[in-house]
């Protein structure tokens, strides 16, 4: 191992590398070495001091935010207006709506109107073919004539046994005698009764031929009002059956659309201020750029007690015929408001166990809930009848963290109830 030792150590100095350490070599090392940990040392020392003191200016932060009062947005309480907007669901109806049955027994020959079109009262809608009753009508005035013809008979023996009655009754006493004079009286009251009897099967005869005749004039269905024509249940050859039963089929259905009614259920919080002649706006989604304006025409003056609902119909005009029967429309009425009621917005109201309430921040800036009662519902806007007063204000959308005489703060714009900013505080 020696030699072989030897011989590297020869071979560096023969190539010219210097095989000495020099002398403190290994002190330099250590003194490096313990500075470059001295400084990490350092460097680790003050990162955890800035960590430390950012964590302690973060929890002093959080403390001091948690502790400021909360931020709520407040609306000052008011009066409503003149008139509140209240819209509901309603739906059009007929002026007028009949279904037409035939009158009569036959044939159909032919229909002259079809679904859609527009009708007069008394145009001719379908025609129908009755021989059984032009027989019974042709039977019946034969049966006129020869009841006329009787009376004819009637009357010329009625004749005759009057002026024999008078010869007898005026002949001389002893000419005659009293028994004829009396059997010729009784042969002309027989007569007379005979033509009577036939005068009134002339009347019962005429009656009948008159009924027939009426009869016969439902041959042709004719429109019983001004209208549109919504149903077609015939054609050509169908056999219809006279009357209205389950087992009849109807020949048409007729809707008069002009003027046209709207129904309204109107809820019970709503209903003491519904009366006749308050203003209304209708508008429908088929005629999105149209609204119609009416008043209320009637109400039914009592509470459906299912639905708690007061119904109420408008009348209005439809000449161009925008409104059909059966559409959806939206009703909107200008209700009077009430002086006792107050308005805020669906967003200040809290519904809990114990009732509606809201919170009402004091000039001190603390919180107060109090129920309250809701005199009407818009959606977004609520009449409270009671629970606050014109001038409170009345906090929105308030946290759950908020309870009773916590302090807040409010913010800078206060709202009125309708949305719009009143005062900068």
């Amino acid at each position: 191992m020696s030699r072989t030792h030897g011989t590297d150590s020869e071979l560096l100095e023969e190539r010219g590398v210097s095989t000495s350490v020099a002398p403190g070599t290994g002190r330099t090392i250590k003194i490096s070495a313990a500075v470059i940990a001295a400084m990490l040392l350092i460097a680790f020392s003050a990162v955890h001091l800035l960590k430390a003191s950012g964590a302690s200016r973060l929890s002093d932060r959080a403390k001091s935010e948690a502790s400021k009062p909360l931020a709520v947005n407040v609306i000052t309480v008011g009066n409503p207006a003149g008139t509140l907007p209240l819209t509901l669901p309603g739906a059009t109806a007929a002026w007028n709506e009949t279904t037409i049955y035939a009158r009569v027994n036959g044939y159909v020959a032919k229909w002259h109107v079809d679904i859609g079109d527009h009708v007069h009262q008394g145009q001719t809608l379908a025609s129908i073919d009755t021989p059984e009753l032009d027989a019974e009508l042709a039977a019946a005035r034969a049966e006129l004539t020869a009841a006329q013809a009787q009376v004819k008979v009637r009357e010329a023996e009625t004749e005759f046994a009057k002026t024999t009655h008078e010869r007898w009754r005026d002949s001389p006493k002893g000419v005659v005698s009293e028994q004829e004079r009396e059997s010729k009286r009784a042969d002309y009251d027989s007569a007379l009764a005979k033509l009577n009897a036939a005068r009134a099967q002339v009347a019962l005869n005429q009656a009948g031929v008159d009924r027939l005749t009426a009869m016969a004039r439902f041959k042709q269905v004719a429109a019983p009002f001004d209208g549109t024509v919504t149903e077609r249940h015939i054609d050509i050859g169908n056999l219809v059956t006279a009357g209205s039963t389950s087992s009849t089929t109807s020949l048409y259905r007729l809707s008069q659309d002009d003027p046209i009614r709207v129904f309204v259920d109107v809820p019970q919080s709503a209903a003491d201020r519904m009366k006749v002649g308050v203003p209304v706006q209708i508008g429908a989604s088929n005629a999105p750029s149209s609204t119609f304006s009416g008043e209320v025409t009637r109400t039914a003056k009592a509470i459906n007690p299912q639905a708690r609902t007061l119904r109420v119909e408008v009348d209005l005009p439809n000449p161009q015929r925008v409104l059909v029967p059966g559409m959806y429309v939206d009703v909107t009425f200008q209700l009077p408001s009430s002086d006792s009621a107050v308005q805020v917005p669906a967003a200040a109201l809290l519904f809990r166990s114990s009732g509606p309430q809201v919170a009402v921040v004091d000039t001190s800036g603390r919180i107060t809930f109090r129920k309250v009662t809701i005199a009407r519902d818009d959606g977004n806007l609520l009449e409270l009848g009671s629970g606050v007063v014109p001038g409170d204000r009345v906090a929105l959308n308030i946290s759950s963290q908020i309870g009773e005489g916590d302090r807040v703060t409010v913010n800078a714009a206060d709202e009125s109830p309708s949305g719009k900013a009143l005062q900068t505080r």
